[in-house]
């Protein structure tokens, strides 16, 4: 990166316009926690790939992890809602805490966290199925809807909610992969919360689509903040200044700093961020 391309304080210009568009950013401190990691650590056979993580996720906002390629932020989305329980050789210690219920107990109903935290992933993976049983699967399994005027109506809203309900409403019938790219992605969303989690993890969501796509997906995540808490892993670090109030830098597997969007952005304490954000490294 050029020093033309740089701020006084050493912030590139294309973060200070992101930030400038960014919705005002609050204070996190003060917000209730909803997700509480501690002391987290993963090995994948031999290979301690997170090293003792722990973080806050406050309710009702955005959460961005950056960090270059391989850092752990997918890891450690991933433990959220325990989906590295599929993966034999992987073993995670530490504690994570939802509501201040730790998910890692045994009496936990997998099924069911991963229903109270919903999943959204880099590609966009619709059913192959209609748009209308995308939307209606989750909740049928989960006797969460009862007859068809009942699934009518929780499909009906979970698109509209995503923002996606005036484009296909004459088409709910046709399959949902006849979408574009950035459609399904709005169908993986809408599918995600029509079963009313809590929390929605999003692993590059937009990474696949074009500019107005992607655009259109980061209008969305303002917009559910209100109702759902939402972490998300992005490599843009434009897109984390524009879309999320917290932010936390992974590197080699270590947390290396969290704190407020902008003040990672612009007033960073550790010189690993600063050299990341500043193009020196990623």
């Amino acid at each position: 990166m050029t020093d033309a391309a740089m701020s006084e304080d050493n912030t590139p210009k294309e973060l200070e316009a992101a930030l400038e568009k960014a919705p005002e950013t609050e204070a996190v401190k003060a917000l209730p926690i909803k997700v509480r990691a501690t002391d987290v650590n993963v090995f994948y056979g031999d290979n301690h790939a997170l090293k003792d993580v722990t973080i806050d996720i406050p309710e009702h906002r955005v959460t961005a992890f950056i960090g270059p390629s391989g850092c752990g932020k997918s890891t450690f989305l991933r433990c959220i809602n325990r989906m590295n329980d599929t993966i034999d050789i992987c073993r995670i210690e530490g504690k994570i805490e939802i509501d201040d219920r730790d998910i890692y107990d045994r009496s936990i109903d997998v099924v069911q966290l991963r229903a109270k935290v919903g999943m959204v992933f880099q590609k966009p993976n619709p059913f192959p199925k209609s748009i209308y049983d995308n939307i209606a699967y989750g909740p049928r399994i989960h006797g969460m809807v009862a007859g068809k005027t009942d699934t009518d109506e929780m499909v009906e809203a979970s698109l509209k909610r995503a923002g996606l309900w005036a484009e296909v409403k004459d088409r709910l019938a046709q399959p949902g992969t006849s979408l574009s790219g950035g459609q399904q992605q709005r169908l993986c969303i809408a599918r995600a919360i029509a079963v009313s989690p809590q929390v929605i993890l999003m692993d590059e969501p937009c990474s696949a689509l074009d500019p107005i796509a992607t655009a259109r997906i980061e209008e969305l995540i303002d917009e559910l903040r209100r109702n759902f808490t939402i972490v998300i892993v992005t490599h843009s670090m434009q897109q984390a200044a524009r879309v999320s109030q917290k932010t936390a830098f992974f590197h080699l597997g270590v947390l290396v700093e969290q704190g407020n969007t902008e003040q990672i952005f612009t007033n960073p304490v550790d010189k690993r961020t600063q050299d990341y954000i500043t193009g020196r490294f990623g």
